[in-house]
Parts: C-alpha cells; sequence; structure tokens
C-alpha cells in the first residue's frame, strides 16, 4: 500500500477543505428536556441539540452545537465507512454489526466470530474490554449460567473484528490496531475530517480501547447527513443500507435505536454512552442530540422531537415521546421536550 492519503487513493464525495478543529471548552448547554410531575417541573435535562435541513443548513440549534465532544458510539457509521473505504468487503449483517453498539444476542456473537473466521483470526486477536452482554436479560442469562465475561460479548465486538479484517486485508499489523497512529486509525481520522468536514480537536480512549476522536455536535450531523445522501453503491450507502436493513444487527432486540429505525422509513440513527444520539433520513435532514447529564431517558424523546422538527412524521414517533413518572404505580407526568423543539405550525410532514 502507497504511503498516499486514503482520501487521494479514492473518489471524494465531499469538498476536501476543511474547517478548524471546534473549540475545546465547556459547553454551554441548555435546558432541552423537562420531568413533569403533577403538573410541576420536577427536573430539567440540559444538552444541545441541532437540525439539520435537507440542504445542510441549520434549522434549530439549542444549546452548543459547535464545542468539541466525544460522539461515543454514533461514530461508528463513521468508522464503518472509513473501513469500508479502505476494503473491506461486507454488507448487510455483517456490515451493520461492524457499525454497532450490539446487545450481546447470540446473533450478535455469532457474527462477529464470522467477521474473524473470513480474517483467518480469533476471539484471542481482539483487544477490546472483555465484558458481559449490554442487554440486562441476556446479562442476567450469563449470570444464571456462570458465563464470564468475554471480548466477544462487550458491545464493540463487531467493530473491532472488523478492524482487525480491515488490517489483514491490507497488510497492516494486528497486535497495535488501537494505536491511535496505527494506519487503521489514521485513515479513520481522515475520513472523519472528511464527512464532517472539521479537523479533529482531541483523541482520547472509549470504552472499549480504541481511539475516540473529538468533534462537535454539528459536524456529527453533518456527517451522518453525507453518509445518508451517498450514492448507492459507495461504502457510505453500503453502510446506511446494511444499519436500516439490520437495524437489531446494529443495536438489539427490543432496543430503541432498532425500534426508530423500523418506525421511520429511510432513517439511520445510532446512539452513543453519555447521551448521545445522531439521525439522518434520505434526503440529508440530520440531527443530533447530546444530554449533558448522559440520561437515555431525555435522550429518546428529545432525539424523536428533534426528528419531528426536522419534518419527520409525529405519529411515526408516538412510541418515543417520553418516560411516564409514577406515583404509587401510576403515570403522575412524564419526561417532555422543551417547547422549542416542537413542530412548527403548518410544517410540510415526511
Amino acid at each position: 500500500m502507497s504511503d498516499a492519503p486514503l482520501h487521494e487513493k479514492q473518489a471524494v464525495m465531499f469538498s476536501s477543505s476543511l474547517a478548524d478543529a471546534p473549540l475545546v471548552r465547556e459547553p454551554v448547554h441548555a435546558p432541552v428536556a423537562h420531568l413533569i410531575r403533577g403538573g410541576i417541573v420536577e427536573g430539567i435535562h440540559y444538552g444541545s441539540v441541532v437540525v439539520l435541513g435537507a440542504d445542510g443548513a441549520v434549522q434549530l440549534q439549542i444549546g452548543d452545537i459547535e464545542a468539541a465532544f466525544y460522539p461515543r458510539s454514533a461514530l461508528k457509521p463513521v468508522q464503518a465507512v472509513a473501513m469500508a473505504r479502505a476494503g473491506l468487503p461486507l454488507d448487510g449483517e455483517l456490515l451493520s454489526l461492524t457499525a454497532a453498539s450490539h446487545s450481546g444476542e447470540e446473533r450478535h456473537l455469532a457474527g462477529a466470530r464470522r467477521i474473524l473466521d473470513l480474517a483467518g483470526l480469533t476471539e484471542d486477536h481482539l483487544r477490546n474490554v472483555p465484558d458481559m452482554p449490554f442487554d440486562p436479560v441476556v446479562r442476567e442469562a450469563w449470570v444464571r449460567e456462570g458465563r464470564l465475561p468475554s471480548r466477544l460479548a462487550q458491545n464493540c465486538s463487531g467493530k473491532h473484528a472488523a478492524m482487525l479484517y480491515t488490517c489483514m486485508l491490507n497488510g497492516w499489523s494486528l497486535e497495535d490496531y488501537l494505536d491511535p497512529g496505527h494506519p487503521l486509525q489514521q485513515a479513520i481520522a481522515e475520513i472523519l475530517e472528511d464527512l464532517t468536514g472539521q479537523r479533529v480537536a482531541g483523541v482520547t480512549v472509549d470504552g472499549c480501547g480504541a481511539p475516540l476522536f473529538s468533534i462537535s455536535l454539528h459536524g456529527l450531523a453533518r456527517a451522518t447527513a453525507r453518509i445518508t445522501t451517498a450514492a448507492p453503491g459507495t461504502p457510505e450507502a453500503r453502510v446506511a443500507d446494511a444499519m436500516r436493513e439490520h437495524p437489531e444487527m446494529a443495536s438489539g432486540s427490543g432496543r430503541d435505536v432498532a425500534a426508530l429505525m423500523r418506525a421511520v422509513p429511510g432513517l439511520l440513527t445510532k446512539d452513543g454512552f453519555e447521551g448521545v444520539q445522531v439521525a439522518a433520513l434520505a434526503d440529508g435532514r440530520a440531527v443530533a442530540v447530546k444530554i449533558a447529564d448522559g440520561a437515555n431517558r431525555a435522550r429518546v424523546p428529545v432525539a424523536a422531537a428533534a426528528l419531528a422538527r426536522a419534518g419527520v412524521d409525529p405519529e411515526l414517533l408516538t412510541e418515543f415521546a417520553g418516560e411516564a413518572l409514577l406515583g404509587g404505580g401510576r403515570e403522575v407526568g412524564r419526561v417532555r421536550p422543551v417547547r422549542s423543539l416542537e413542530p412548527l405550525a403548518g410544517a410540510a410532514r415526511a
């Protein structure tokens, strides 16, 4: 493989002119959801939200969408695109698993094994952190059966198996594939900058052990929109198609991100730890959400409200409207997105 940057060897779909890295600062978050109990605001979730139109213009912003932040696993579709651009030949279920934060179901473990088999490797080559399955029901079954944490069960094993396969195909070293200076991680950073249109602000280590790159919330939304609007057959389109056609492989049975992709035609969405979610439609409309306190109970309704604000039919989003608050076993309130996220009156729905 030559020393030329990856983007010089392959067709670049978007401008290679990059904006400066987002500033590293304390984000100026704003209220994005209220906990309403008995008609009174009991609590407030702060965060930031961006809604992009099909032309890429910002239609709504709440909080701080330009500060540097870590997208966590919401970055996985971009990582999968980078691997596909580097020659990863997977499609369908296995490519969806490449971009997954999976639940640790047997089909997820079997898929990760299949990727390793294709590379001629085993679980021993993985360098992610051993863990129990992410799904509580699956995890409880493992405990009852006396099963121990494993690298395959850890929710990022599909991504790590695909990383190893990509390294094998390119003749890159395996032992240090998680080093930020490794050719694989350099390629991922380069594609991330290409898709976001901005330079990376910083690098740290994600929970699974892989490098984690810092961008802006705006950049994350822009990158995801570029994935969903890519021409058929491109690495971007392959990743989007795989995740949309196999949402349970990208997450798991009963997971809200899978349910959201099933509910909204053409939607690609990915969650991330610490209250991150990104979603984009085939026409380029996109939203990205960061909940400051990392709460899932705010992430889901705020993301759904942002999609409604982007023009998705609210009737498709009713099951994601917000978690009920209970009192004495009955509903006495609910998590509600702030009013600035309400759909505009008379806006077209799609």
